[in-house]
């Protein structure tokens, strides 16, 4: 079994690969929708290349046999490699949830990229759905006032704060979990929900603080309504 080793780790690594990405959409827990192709090709290349490697080892064995040679001084792959199968079988039968209230608490406050200025004009039609993280730049950032008058939606989880305060929290990604930064909008008039669960929140906007400063941040939202959601596929918000 040990002269199998080598290979059965690729073809368990590709499989778990390849369980999140090209039979299911857990990959989005991870990373972009636009990685997807590239998880597959890489989750098949290791599987196919763990099947090969296998069909080798046991052609050479079959040889060896004939040959009536001992073979036991054969090298095997580091032992540490071995620790791969941890996190390959996590992803097989156990794949871990998308980051939460956990990781937004423990970040420093995220300001948006953008200095202040006008932003476009946002569609026409009541309530206007939005992101966590463009309402947050809106909010902090717009001179034009654009979310001034108008009805906003937006879909995000729960995270608490001091003084009994709750928050709709989003996580923003560039490219995987690891860069995860966090976007959240104060939530008043409604009750809190437990903290990572994901609701959508309908209400307008309650400016506060000078644009651009940390007096506006974290945005407000004067909530109408607010409705408890499935996590949805994609829980992160591209940024």
């Amino acid at each position: 079994m040990r002269r199998y080793g080598p290979a059965l780790l690729l073809v368990l690594v590709g499989a778990a690969i390849l369980r999140i990405s090209a039979f299911s959409a857990l990959y989005l827990r991870y990373v972009q929708a636009g990685l997807r192709p590239y998880l597959v090709v890489s989750g098949a290349a290791l599987v196919l290349l763990g099947i090969v490697m296998a069909v080798v080892r046991h052609s050479a064995d079959d040889a060896h046999d004939d040959d009536g040679a001992h073979h036991d001084h054969a090298h095997h792959g580091p032992r540490v490699a071995w620790l791969l199968t941890l996190p390959a079988l996590a992803l097989l039968l156990f794949p871990p949830p998308a980051l939460g209230s956990y990781s937004a608490e423990r970040e420093a406050a995220q300001r948006a990229a953008q200095g202040v200025g006008v932003f476009p004009a946002l569609p026409a039609g009541d309530p206007v759905e939005l992101g966590v993280g463009e309402f947050a730049s809106r909010a902090i950032y717009d001179s034009g006032r654009s979310l001034k008058g108008r009805t906003v939606r937006m879909t995000g989880f729960v995270t608490h704060g001091d003084d009994g305060t709750w928050y709709i929290t989003r996580l923003l990604v560039s490219c995987c979990a690891a860069d995860a930064t966090t976007s959240k909008a104060e939530i008043r008039g409604a009750d809190a929900l437990p903290a990572d669960t994901w609701v959508t929140v309908t209400g307008t906007w309650h400016p506060k603080g000078k644009l651009g400063t940390d007096g506006a941040w974290p945005p407000v939202l004067d909530a109408a309504s607010v409705k408890q959601v499935k996590q949805p596929a994609n829980p992160y918000e591209k940024r």
